[in-house]
């Protein structure tokens, strides 16, 4: 059995959550809807009339499916290879997931990804350009 390397399983786990980012958004535009109505209604300007969290929650899904599945120009690039960067960034997308209704399973694999990120980064594992393997 080989050795598990926890950033390329987070980077799966990741992939997967933004592909669901971005659907939990563009359903956010035809149904509008605050995880915390229930709570409060303070939130709901937010999603109606103008699409503000919707359009948060498309850059930033759009972002992490660029990042983690790189573009050409950001492929071995230090930001792509950065665990740090990824450490800061991704509590802020699973964040805007939370808030909206449609985006709370995103929410969860992005915190579950932050995790594995956070074992492989606490370990001492160092992020490659997809070439080397």
């Amino acid at each position: 059995m080989g050795r598990l390397i926890k950033n390329h399983w987070a980077r799966l786990i990741i992939l997967a959550s933004a592909a669901y980012q971005v659907a939990a958004a563009v359903e956010g535009f035809f149904w509008p809807k605050i995880f915390w109505d229930f709570a409060t209604k303070t939130l709901d300007p937010a999603v109606k009339p103008i699409p503000v969290l919707q359009t948060i929650n498309l850059v930033f899904g759009l972002i992490l499916l660029a990042w983690e599945w790189p573009l050409s120009f950001l492929a071995g690039s230090s930001l792509h290879r950065s665990l740090e960067a990824r450490l800061a960034f991704l509590p802020l997308t699973a964040l805007a997931a939370a808030l909206l209704y449609q985006g709370t399973n995103a929410a969860i694999y992005q915190v579950i990804g932050l995790g594995v990120y956070f074992w492989a980064y606490s370990e001492g594992e160092v992020r490659f350009h997809l070439a080397c393997f």
